[in-house]
Formats: C-alpha cells, structure tokens, sequence
C-alpha cells in the first residue's frame, strides 16, 4: 500500500504543471475567446432583435398603410356608386317628366278631341233636330193640304 501511495503522490506532484497549464489555458480562452465571443453573439443577437423589431413595424406600417388604401378605395367606390345612382335617379326623373309631359299632351288632344265630339254631336243633333221638325211640317202639310188624296188611295 505504500507503494502505491507513492505511486500516487509521484502522479500527483508530476499532474501539477498540467494543473497549472490547464487552468492557464481556461483563463486564456475565457479572456481571450469566449468573453469576445460572447460580446459578439450578444451584440448579433441584439442587432437580430432589433431587426425583427423593425420588420415588426415595417409589417405594422404596411398594414396600416394597406387598411387606408383599403378604406380610400372603397369610399372612391361609395362615390361611384352614389354618382351613379344620381345620374340614374335623374333619368329616371327625366323620363318621368317626358312620360308626364306626354300624358298631358295626350289628355289635352283627349279633352280637345271630346270637345270637337261634342260639337259634331251637338251639331248633329241640331241638324236632325231641324230636318225633323222639316220633315214633320212636310207631312203635316201634306196630310192637311185640301183636296189631295195620299198616295195608297185610301181616306
């Protein structure tokens, strides 16, 4: 056993250099690669970051901006429609007031033509009226005239 504990205390004092060796080169590597290598990973990380933030608000914007143009558009067509509907409503109104003008002309030459009806009318009447009163004169005058026998012989 004592051999091998100088076996061991032999290991022990010849692994010291290497210790000492390998905590040096863990110091030197902390100092020299990975404290710079983390400033940078941490500097590319923040720089990333801070890009998606922007593309975040980039993206925003457009939406914003696309939601506007959206809403512009459709109120430009809202205006369209409406002034379509204007024009629309003054054609209709136009042919109501031509179909309105038409009908009073016709309801004139209607009234005008019954007019002229009722004086043909009137006229005819009075015409009939006088050939009648003619026409019973003459056979009153005929069947009353003295001394003349009627054409069928019998009295």
């Amino acid at each position: 056993m004592q051999e091998i504990l100088g076996q061991l205390r032999d290991l022990l004092l010849g692994s010291i250099p290497t210790i000492i060796l390998v905590t040096l080169l863990y110091v030197a590597y902390k100092v020299l690669v990975h404290a710079p290598l983390t400033r940078v990973l941490d500097e590319r990380h923040s720089k990333t970051e801070g890009a998606i933030e922007k593309a975040k608000a980039d993206i925003a914007s457009a939406e914003a901006r696309t939601a506007e143009y959206e809403q512009r558009l459709r109120e430009a067509r809202v205006a369209v429609f409406k002034g379509q509907e204007a024009k629309r409503q003054q054609a209709l109104d136009a042919r109501a007031a031509a179909a309105a003008n038409a009908r009073a002309k016709a309801q004139a030459q209607i009234q005008s033509a019954r007019e002229a009806i009722e004086k043909d009318k009137t006229s005819a009447q009075e015409t009939l009226q006088q050939e009648a009163q003619r026409l019973a004169s003459e056979i009153i005058r005929i069947v009353l005239r003295p001394g003349q026998v009627p054409a069928g012989g019998a009295q």
